[in-house]
């Protein structure tokens, strides 16, 4: 049994749980926030980086908290993302493995609402939410959250706009008694103002290692390119890296897009993730990152929410984010679990300026990546088209005459004559269309 959490006050049902998952230390925001949460009542606000062990801050003590002998609903948990929502709902699930009287449910968007209705009909005492299906389904009068006594807001500063819209109205069905949690990696103005609203007088607020926002298991670099390079500096950088796993955040649905599309024409084991896509789909490819099957994620910010892989030994910041605390997010997915990682931000030389307000403000210092010389993009492009060439299936329906008739005029080549014409046509080909668009370029300058 873990000694440690004891002494913080868990009981022994959930200390059994830890015990199976080979957790036996609190981090710092667990060690800070458990305690507070068993033994006070005021409402509480919770700084930690992203990472950290927030989940377990405050699920641990709200488990303990739950009067399973209550069939009401007694805690509200709101999520930016389903996928965040499914990350705790798991977590919390198996915190609460000997605790089998207590019920807990996910209700977020995306997915079917009528098997949550119907989830709903049946005793819960623990519901993780989006705002926006929570609304609907208070709406409906599918779920009753009058008699709650805890509102948990987690990842509250990427909730901000969402909460600006919604939150009045999934207040004003919550009894005033509650007892408000908010958790958050960053404090921004908005949060401040979240807190003086919907907050009482009377807040316990807990930093965990706030002095520097940055993770300093994270080495934080960039690489400063022209736009004509720019997939090419990335997938230079994706091949030296072949075999690990990270995540690429875009600005846009539009940009993961693209850019998806252009790894997967290069044979990147790469997906796609952004808000659009069916939860089915985002499912899946979630699963494939989970378990390896792929190794890249072009996500949007607010995609990547709940992304819990140890495993991420890199980001790439392809689209500098336009907030500070969405940096954060973004670099908070590599480095878990006391791990080293590398968030490397590609940029272009109007956007160099922003980096020191970026290092200001977040407490980090950034150095710079060694972009790679061109003759190293070059053999690197060479290396991803002979890729591409052994990964095409063949085509069936190339009639077998045509197939005899061009093995003629290869027949009395060497394997090592025929790769050696090969690159020289590569090469020549490649030549011609770089100068294809030194034109283009020197057009659109003039």
């Amino acid at each position: 049994m873990s000694n440690q959490f004891s002494k913080l006050g868990i009981a022994l049902p959930i200390l059994k749980s830890l015990t199976d998952l080979k957790i036996d230390t609190p981090t710092e925001i667990q060690e800070k926030t458990i305690p507070v949460l068993l033994k006070q009542t005021d409402d509480f606000v919770g700084l930690a980086k992203t990472g950290t062990g927030k989940t377990a801050a405050f699920g641990l003590p709200l488990l303990q908290l739950i009067e399973s002998d209550n069939q009401n609903i007694q805690a509200v948990i709101l999520v930016p993302t389903r996928e965040l929502g499914h990350q705790i709902f798991s977590n919390m699930e198996t915190f609460a493995k000997y605790l089998p009287e207590i019920s807990i449910t996910a209700t977020c968007g995306g997915i079917p609402i009528k098997p949550q209705i119907e989830r709903l009909s049946k005793p819960t005492h623990i519901v993780i939410a989006t705002p926006g299906r929570l609304i609907d389904l208070i709406k409906r009068n599918a779920i009753n959250i009058k008699q709650a006594k805890y509102l948990i807001l987690d990842e509250a500063d990427e909730m901000v706009t969402v909460l600006k819209e919604g939150l009045d109205e999934i207040i004003t069905e919550l009894p005033k008694s509650r007892r408000t949690l908010l958790f958050s990696a960053t404090m921004p103005g908005t949060i401040k103002q979240l807190i003086q609203n919907y907050m009482s007088k009377h807040v316990t607020q807990v930093s965990a290692n706030m002095e520097t926002v940055g993770n300093n298991s994270i080495d934080h670099q960039y690489v400063v390119v022209d736009p004509i390079e720019k997939l090419d500096v990335l997938m230079h950088f994706l091949n030296s890296r072949e075999g690990e796993r990270g995540i690429i955040f875009c600005k846009t649905k539009a940009a993961v897009n693209k850019l998806a599309k252009n790894l997967a024409i290069n044979r990147f084991s790469s997906g796609a993730l952004h808000g659009s896509l069916t939860q089915p789909i985002r499912d899946r490819i979630m699963d494939q990152f989970r378990e390896g099957h792929i190794n890249i994620l072009v996500a949007t910010d607010l995609a990547a929410r709940g992304i819990d892989v140890k495993e991420i030994s890199y980001v790439v910041n392809y689209h500098l984010p336009d907030v500070y605390e969405a940096y954060v997010h973004r670099s908070g997915r590599t480095a878990r679990a006391g791990a080293n990682g590398l968030s490397l931000t590609v940029l272009q030389e109007e956007e160099t300026a922003e980096l020191a307000d970026f290092q200001n403000e977040l407490g980090i210092r950034f150095t710079e990546f060694k972009k790679p010389d061109h003759q190293s993009i070059e053999d690197n492009n060479a290396f991803l088209w002979a890729k591409q060439i052994f990964k095409t299936k063949p085509n069936s329906e190339i009639s077998p005459a045509l197939k005899d008739q061009i093995k003629t005029v290869f027949h009395h080549l060497t394997k090592d004559e025929l790769i050696e014409k090969l690159l020289a046509n590569y090469v020549l080909q490649n030549k011609s269309e770089v100068v294809v668009k030194e034109k283009k370029l020197g057009k659109k300058k003039r």
